[in-house]
């Protein structure tokens, strides 16, 4: 049984459908529900923000996605929870189901083929290959 999801949002139309394929999954009242974003973040700046504060200008991504993922969370069926990380996307998504210990996966393909996802690189394709536990990777329609 499934007690355990990690659902990666990102800022796509695509993140919509990711949360309906929930309905398509069995939940239990005893489900727990990971709501996450992954704030990317580039270069080696990385460090040096996290001693520094941060000006309202960088907290307004944050705020706006926990805004958006609180109104997701409110229509779950279950216990849930958000989390929201700077970092690289595919990394963070690994280390919050290790640290959570899910039992599945639900993430996007932005559907990347040819130069794009060479250059851009495959989010969904690292965390399958990456991951502990099975992973739904929900396709745009």
């Amino acid at each position: 049984m499934i007690q355990n999801i990690l659902v990666a949002i990102d800022e796509s139309e695509l993140s919509e459908q990711v949360l309906a394929t929930l309905n398509d999954i069995k939940l239990d009242r005893d489900t727990k529900i990971i709501l996450c974003y992954v704030i990317p973040t580039q270069g080696i700046d990385v460090e040096v923000a996290a001693d520094r504060p941060h000006t309202e200008q960088e907290d307004i991504p944050y705020l706006q996605m926990q805004k958006l993922l609180q109104t997701f969370q409110a229509n779950l069926p279950c216990p849930s929870k958000v989390e929201i990380v700077r970092g690289d996307p595919a990394d963070e998504i690994i280390r919050l189901a290790n640290i959570y210990q899910v039992d599945l996966i639900v993430i996007g393909s932005r559907g990347l083929t040819g130069i794009n996802r060479i250059l851009l690189g495959s989010v969904s394709s690292q965390v399958v290959a990456d991951a502990h536990c099975s992973v739904l990777v929900v396709k745009p329609k």
